[in-house]
């Protein structure tokens, strides 16, 4: 019996080499047929990182980096902590990643995260579960790219922003279940303790820490950028976007848009333009917001490296946050705002 589970694990490894080799050499292939739409997609992404990416992140990874430096999670320890413990179960040094992953945006709350749980104020546990509902859209990408720029209206914008908020709390609330922090398990800091470092000292390193966060970040962005730009030159994006839309009766625009979505947010979204704000079109937003699509996922990889925490449950929450983030908009869309404007 184990030496065929040994045998039948050993296939799977060689299974999955396989497919990895074999799609290594499709996307080499996929270069060299279509070298120009490559080129296109690197500059497409390049400009996002150069005009979004990089103005609106390394301000606030600069600024994650010395909230935690200088301690300030553990000043929130004492204010936060018997709230954090009975809604979600974690230490109230997570109150610092979940108000920098609301207003932050991908990844800088994934990055705060990671940080406490290199110095030892969060366990990889309580950091795993935070991935799912601490690192979220920033209200900038949505008030600005999604409700000015997609559905050329502020208060929709403003809409898909309070579902995201409380779909990030529903999420943590939801992970908790089950789960009981015992208080007193974590030692209290000394008086003091949380002021040791300078900001002097800890500047320098935030920086050079953001820096690097940020072109991790880009890297991914052009990345996906250029898979996104092959598979269109490929024709694959229509084929697959035109077989769904068929087959699920819904309109070719917004199947393609769920598509590029699920690899990159920032293509999804602009692929989103044009469509009507119609409440499915609303929900296909907020879900492309919470799940933040695969570009995001590596962005969180490349943050937790070497912090020993699982992606996995951070996954499922995205994946989760981003069911129940549609569902809010459409509870909205359906209920809420005929009760307010009719």
């Amino acid at each position: 019996m184990e030496r065929s589970v040994t045998i039948s694990g050993e296939k799977r490894e060689k299974i999955t080499f396989l497919m990895s080799v074999l799609t290594v050499l499709a996307a080499f292939a996929a270069l060299l047929y279509a070298p120009a739409a490559a080129i296109n997609g690197a500059k497409q992404g390049i400009r996002v990182c150069a005009e979004v990416i990089v103005p609106s992140l390394l301000p606030f990874l600069v600024l994650s980096g010395l909230v935690t430096g200088l301690g300030l999670p553990r000043l929130l320890m004492k204010p936060l902590g018997p709230l954090f413990e009975r809604l979600f179960a974690v230490s109230g040094a997570a109150a610092a990643p979940f108000l920098l992953g609301l207003t932050g945006g991908y990844p800088v709350g994934a990055a705060a995260t990671a940080e406490l749980v290199r110095r030892g104020e969060l366990e990889a546990g309580e950091g795993e579960r935070l991935l799912g509902f601490c690192n979220n859209t920033g209200p900038a990408f949505i008030l600005g790219a999604v409700g000015g720029g997609v559905f050329h209206s502020a208060a929709l914008g403003l809409l898909l922003y309070l579902c995201h908020i409380l779909a990030a709390v529903a999420v943590g609330l939801l992970g908790a279940v089950g789960r009981r922090k015992k208080p007193g398990t974590r030692p209290e800091p000394a008086e003091g303790e949380e002021q040791r470092a300078s900001f002097a000292a800890v500047l320098p390193g935030s920086v050079r820490r953001a820096v690097a966060s940020t072109a991790n970040i880009c890297g991914f962005v052009v990345f996906f950028a250029v898979l996104s730009s092959l598979l269109n030159a490929l024709g694959l994006f229509s084929t697959a976007a035109g077989v769904l839309a068929t087959r699920l009766g819904l309109e070719l625009r917004f199947v393609r848009a769920l598509l590029l979505g699920l690899l990159e947010l920032g293509n999804g979204v602009s692929a989103l333009q044009g469509l009507d704000a119609l409440p499915r079109n609303l929900a296909l937003a907020a879900f492309l917001l919470g799940f933040g699509g695969l570009s995001v996922q590596c962005q969180t990889l490349a943050a937790i490296e070497g912090t020993g925490m699982s992606p996995r449950r951070g996954f499922l929450g995205r994946l989760l946050h981003g069911a129940v983030s549609a569902g809010l908009a459409l509870l909205c869309a359906y209920v809420i705002i005929p009760l307010v404007f009719c």
